[in-house]
């Protein structure tokens, strides 16, 4: 009986300890401290056997495994994380640099670059919040919610200050588009009365590409032109002609010279009798040789351009071009339409374009009056370029492209004075006519009658002819003889 006992109390004491192992192995908690270490939660033999004892108030935890997958893709997010936090970084340091110095452009970019960025951490969020909702959270459901409220606020303000910003930037295009269509009513009422006063003279504001006469037309902006006919626009003309002349007299000169020519008596054949305060004055004589030759049928419609013999030669050989100089008559709208087209365009490319349009042929016919054939053979040693511009071409030469300047000009006076109406009337004054500042300009400013002579000064030459526009009148320009400088 004796020896019993102690195999009795053996074998118990190998039940409590497999008792003990099973409890550790699938882990034992209370209910006040669940997540407690299964090692505090068994300090002997005797508590795990008051436990086991007690396991209806108690829950059991299994250990969750580790996911090798669900890891990596923990630190991919977490990488990801960082990489947006540093461009977010970069973004805000952009903005504060746009703001010294403050450039409204950069500010902008940089600040649509911050709102991207936080709309990626805020992407970046939802996706974990996504894949890692069916996880244990350590917190109340109380203080989980709190937070959801407080972020959702946050993000609600960021939105009232985004719709503000959008609503200042409507208002700001709006404000401009206003403005605008302000802008555009104007222009339309200016266009109108525009219009308005062309139709008023006979002009159409609507043109072909080009016009009976070869021209390209000068149709300008919205189908009107911006130019109105006046004095002061025909003034303007005159002065250029005038510097035109004076231009061109200074080659022609200078060919003389070269050529051997005595200028004194070149100077005396053309204003004979004429007492020079200065030799250098003598210039005046050629040009107003120049002018002469160039105004020369002035007051008809056509300009006189087959008035040389050599140029109705060469035009008797196409006749369709003589009907057309017979039967030349253009109407007041049409002279100022010839001058639009063609005031803006180098004369060299006219010519080149159309070498028979007006233009063209009103340079013909006064080279070979201008140049005549011994003045020509003298300069260049043949009359190639005579011959080349009386079979209707235009030359490129130094020479000539002058001579075109000029006689653009010329030609664009002739056009404007006869849009006027009435028609503008030219006038020259006389040799030994008493000088008169109504109609007459000096073409030396500093001359002082010479004690000899009594009276007033006379005119020795016109070099510039002077016009007459309605009421008012354009100078002409004149040398005064017998007169010396005053300094």
């Amino acid at each position: 009986m004796d020896i019993a006992k102690p195999a009795s109390n053996i074998t118990d004491i190998v039940h409590r300890f497999a008792k003990v192992c099973r409890l550790r192995s699938i882990g034992v908690f209370s209910d006040e401290n669940p997540s407690s270490n299964s090692n505090n939660s068994l300090e002997d033999s005797s508590d795990a056997t008051r436990t086991s004892e007690g396991n209806d108030k108690q829950k059991v935890h299994p250990q969750p495994m580790e996911d090798p997958k669900a890891i990596e893709a923990l630190e991919s997010l977490i990488n990801t994380l960082f990489s947006n936090i540093s461009s977010l970084k970069h973004a805000y340091i952009q903005l504060q640099a746009a703001h010294t110095p403050y450039d409204p452009e950069k500010v902008q970019e940089a600040d649509l670059l911050v709102i991207s960025e936080l709309k990626s951490l805020s992407k970046l969020k939802q996706s974990f919040r996504e894949t890692y909702k069916q996880k244990p959270i350590s917190y109340t459901t109380d203080s989980h919610f709190l937070n959801e409220i407080q972020e959702q606020q946050s993000l609600l303000k960021t939105y009232e200050v985004m719709v503000k910003k959008f609503q200042t930037q409507i208002e700001t295009k709006e404000s401009e588009i206003s403005e605008l269509r302000q802008q555009l009513e104007d222009s339309n009422l200016r266009k109108a009365k525009l219009e308005k006063r062309l139709k008023q003279r006979g002009l159409s504001s609507q043109l072909s590409e080009v016009d009976g006469n070869g021209f390209l037309e000068a149709e300008e902006g919205n189908g009107f032109f911006a130019m109105e006919l006046t004095p002061n626009l025909f003034s303007s003309w005159v002065e250029s002609a005038s510097r035109g002349a004076h231009d061109f007299s200074k080659p022609l000169i200078n060919l003389m010279k070269a050529s051997g020519w005595d200028l004194d008596a070149a100077a005396t054949s053309i204003e004979p009798g004429v007492v020079y305060a200065k030799r250098a004055h003598k210039k005046y004589a050629f040009e107003s040789y120049v002018c002469r030759r160039m105004f020369s049928g002035f007051k008809e419609e056509s300009f006189s351009l087959e008035s040389h013999p050599s140029l109705k030669a060469s035009l008797s050989l196409d006749s369709n071009l003589s009907q057309e100089l017979e039967g030349l008559s253009v109407s007041k709208e049409g002279f100022f339409h010839q001058f639009l087209a063609v005031r803006a365009m180098d004369p060299l490319d006219i010519v080149s374009l159309n070498p028979n349009c007006v233009f063209g042929k009103f340079c013909r016919s006064k080279y070979v009056n201008l140049v005549h054939p011994k003045m020509e053979a003298s300069f260049f040693g043949n009359l190639d370029q005579r011959n080349y511009v009386l079979n209707g071409g235009h030359p490129r030469t130094p020479f000539y492209q002058a001579f075109l300047k000029l006689a653009k000009a010329v030609w664009l006076v002739h056009r404007l004075a006869f849009s006027f109406e009435p028609k503008v009337e030219i006038f020259q004054v006389k040799t030994g006519t008493e000088f008169s500042e109504v109609y007459m300009e000096s073409v030396v400013k500093n001359l002082v009658a010479d004690e000899e002579f009594r009276g007033r000064p006379k005119v020795g030459f016109s070099v510039m002819p002077g016009f007459k526009v309605g009421g008012s009148v354009i100078q002409c320009q004149v040398y005064l003889t017998d007169m010396k400088c005053a300094d």
